[in-house]
């Protein structure tokens, strides 16, 4: 009989898991001494030690096209099989025109598709996960690509800049079978609070300052967490892995502590210290690294965070397929080795920072 409390717990018809996955950061990495080097004169540290920056010619659009690729490629599928491909980001190109359909034909797919942009701050691409576990789950598609991906904005001199970065991970969704690693249930938790936002017409994003922490990230993060290991009748020691948004290193990690989790059980996972916060794909691109890694078996929790504000909670388990994984695909780990530092002034052009 279901209770009060697990009628909230997501669990498809059908067992659904990741039969593909892959990720992209992009080579250029700025420093967070060299914005304060800009700004403060280098006094005051940084959040993390470097992030990751798109080029003079990646945006959104590229950046996905390079990740779902990977994933094709990990799960071994056709790109014609794939019957939804849904790109969730706060900084889609186009204001107008969808960036879900310049990937699905770039990467090869059939026009006889379901394309859809998804947007709801840094938690887009989990909401692309959650509602392909639903659709795949349901029976009405056998594989759908979700992906989360950025080039997460920062006004010059904010706070953000430090952390804003870009880069993502993408994730083929299948029949539990073939997968790398099975949903074994998901929540999510939402409320109106106004943390971060960016109004119509804006470069940048405005922030809450005091909301972005106590009663918005770990208010979502924490409830979310807690509510799927009650349903799934789980604790923090259940789980090997354990993966959270990650706007800096200290959020993730103060998260996890009060879940009970070990250092340890979140180190695979958190990249924010090497390549920021990339925002709409900053827990899924952590999850690419920890199945890089994972063995046949091993559970993991993965909780996104969205402002605005929401949090999607996913409760894994691998499978025995991690041990067959093509070895020529790249891998998360490669993405973070390759890397060219730059400096201030070459970002600013990069991004595109001087205006009119």
């Amino acid at each position: 009989m279901m209770t009060a409390e697990s009628k909230w717990l997501m669990q498809a018809d059908r067992a659904v898991g990741i039969v593909g996955y892959g990720s992209y950061i992009p080579r250029y990495r700025l420093p967070g001494t060299e914005i304060a080097r800009i700004w403060t004169g280098g006094s005051g540290g940084a959040p993390v030690k470097e992030k990751a920056v798109a080029g003079l010619d990646e945006d959104v659009v590229t950046m996905a096209i390079e990740a779902a690729r990977n994933a094709l490629a990990c799960g071994e599928i056709d790109a014609r099989d794939i019957r939804a491909v849904w790109v969730g980001s706060e900084s889609h190109p186009y204001a107008v025109k969808p960036t879900s359909t310049i990937v699905a034909e770039s990467i090869g797919t059939s026009p006889n598709i379901q394309a859809a942009d998804w947007e709801f701050a840094c938690k887009a691409g989990s909401e692309a996960v959650q509602a392909a576990i639903g659709l795949v789950g349901s029976g009405m598609a056998q594989y759908i690509l979700s992906i989360g991906m950025d080039t997460a904005q920062g006004r010059p001199g904010d706070a953000l800049e430090y952390t804003a970065a870009s880069g993502g991970a993408a994730f083929v969704l299948g029949p539990a079978a073939e997968s790398y690693a099975i949903f074994q249930g998901s929540y999510s938790y939402v409320t109106d609070t106004p943390d971060f936002w960016r109004r119509a017409g804006e470069e940048y994003p405005s922030h809450g300052d005091r909301f972005t922490g106590e009663p918005a990230y770990f208010a979502h993060t924490i409830k979310a967490a807690s509510a799927l290991m009650e349903m799934m009748n789980t604790t923090a020691d259940d789980y090997d892995f354990a993966v959270f948004h990650q706007p800096n290193v200290k959020f993730p990690a103060r998260a996890a502590k009060i879940l009970g989790f070990a250092p340890e059980q979140i180190e695979a996972g958190l990249l924010a210290n090497e390549i920021g916060n990339v925002y709409s794909g900053s827990c899924m691109i952590g999850l690419t690294a920890i199945l890089d890694i994972a063995e046949a078996d091993q559970r993991i929790l993965m909780v996104s965070y969205g402002s605005g504000a929401g949090s999607d909670a996913f409760d894994l388990r691998a499978t025995e397929r991690v041990k067959r994984r093509p070895r020529d695909v790249y891998r998360t780990a490669d993405y973070l080795s390759r890397r060219s530092p730059i400096d201030y002034a070459t970002y600013v052009r990069y991004r595109d920072k001087l205006k009119d």
